[in-house]
């Protein structure tokens, strides 16, 4: 009696202390910084003293400061919540052409591509991204496999709201196989490639399966692809409206790869959340947008870089590039005059993973103010992934905090070079 008395005391004790928060969880960190960014008032607040505890910002400026905590002495440096990056392919590279990763990589091989792209991604200051479709048509889902090997805490990289594979007609912008020869590699729902609306349902229904978190449909035709139209519409808008109506069914979002005007028009019909590009868009779908409340991810600052490549590029491509991207820049002044909303997306590879803040700095140039531009970073991400925990510093959200060394509204090319980077309270980059 008196040994299993003493063996339920000892059970007892080891119970609690196993239910008790250890020293390091209960421990603070604090940043020390120059100030920080209000994105929403647009506001430089000085001085800038956040408090984290368990991942989260637990207080700014706190009187008294915490008896224990890790301090982080961040001098002059200018305080930023995380950005958001709406539009990347994570398993992509582009040098003029797709030809080495499509017909010669592996899906282990895309994996690792990935992971380094995310932490290129994350170590410029991006906490969180949309994966808008993989590349690897016939492999499983890279990112989404990314995505959580980072959340069982395998990998460091932003958070990653995948789309799986992209849902595109057989033989259009999605279609990667329509450069090979008939019969080589056959590809179906699964892959993303349809041909009715049952197969879109078929298609958006096993992404969502296999852990895609928003869901890419191709509207129209692309630039980066070997379809002859830049613009023309490719899914029916019968099959914009089953890939919609079946994506909200399970409260997940859809982003359209719209050019065109008429297929921009039918995607906001069919009732997509955002759309992505959008190098066409007319008055009449602006008006559209904003009465639907839906957003543009413009992709504007891959102009620059593409540049260089079009040399390299199959002449189909290059010409669709010619085309379209000077429209581009002109249409998106139009919309960003007329207060559409705004969520920054870089496209990237075709702005390299790493320099993903050069979307914004093309913001500022296509016209929005550096705090529009800056907001289209977070609070608009934020709210297009529809999601509330992240995009302010603000107390109870998540620890995303990013720091630069100049005050980014009046130097916006200060977002270029990120020296700080912290994702849900850990330090990735000092």
């Amino acid at each position: 009696m008196i040994m299993f008395k003493s063996y339920v005391v000892t059970l007892i004790c080891v119970l609690t202390i196993i239910a008790l928060p250890s020293n390091a969880e209960q421990q603070s960190t604090i940043i020390k910084a120059k100030g920080y960014l209000d994105v929403v008032t647009g506001k430089v607040v000085s001085p800038a003293v956040i408090q984290i505890e368990q991942g989260k910002i637990k207080a700014i400026n706190p009187t008294p400061m915490p008896s224990e905590a890790t301090v982080i002495d961040l001098n002059d440096q200018i305080l930023l919540p995380g950005f958001m990056d709406m539009h990347t392919h994570l398993d992509l590279d582009f040098d003029g052409t797709w030809d080495t990763i499509f017909t010669k990589e592996n899906a282990s091989k895309g994996a690792l591509r990935a992971l380094r792209n995310a932490e290129l991604t994350l170590n410029a200051g991006f906490t969180t991204v949309r994966n808008m479709g993989q590349g690897h048509i016939t492999q499983e889902l890279i990112n989404v496999a990314l995505e959580e090997a980072k959340e069982e805490g395998w990998v460091n990289t932003p958070d990653i709201f995948a789309a799986g594979h992209m849902v595109t007609i057989n033989g259009g912008h999605g279609d990667i196989t329509m450069a090979y020869s008939e019969g080589l590699i056959e590809v179906g729902a699964k892959h993303g490639v349809v041909n009715s609306p049952d197969d879109v349902v078929e298609a958006v229904r096993y992404q969502i399966k296999h852990g895609a978190k928003v869901i890419k449909i191709h509207a129209t035709a692309g630039v980066l692809s070997l379809e002859k139209s830049v613009g023309a519409q490719q899914l029916s808008d019968e099959e914009m409206r089953a890939a919609v109506e079946e994506a909200h069914r399970h409260h997940i979002k859809v982003g359209a790869h719209a050019h065109g005007t008429e297929g921009i028009i039918a995607a906001i019909r069919a009732g997509v959340d955002s759309i992505e590009h959008g190098s066409l868009i007319d008055k009449r779908a602006i008006e559209l947008m904003i009465d639907r409340g839906v957003y543009l991810v413009p992709t504007t600052g891959l102009i620059e870089y593409i540049q260089p490549l079009l040399s390299k590029m199959d002449p189909t491509m290059k010409r669709k590039a010619e085309y379209v991207l000077p429209l581009a820049k002109q249409r998106l002044k139009q919309a960003i005059d007329a207060d559409v909303k705004i969520a920054v997306g870089s496209d990237s590879p075709i702005i390299p993973h790493g320099k993903n803040a050069a979307e914004i700095v093309a913001l500022v140039d296509r016209g929005m103010t550096p705090l529009n531009a800056i907001q289209a970073a977070t609070i608009n991400g934020a709210e297009l992934l529809g999601v509330d925990d992240r995009g302010q510093i603000q107390e109870g959200l998540k620890a995303d905090i990013i720091a630069v060394s100049a005050n980014p509204l009046e130097q916006i090319d200060a977002v270029m070079q990120v020296n700080f980077v912290m994702k849900s309270g850990v330090v990735v980059k000092q």
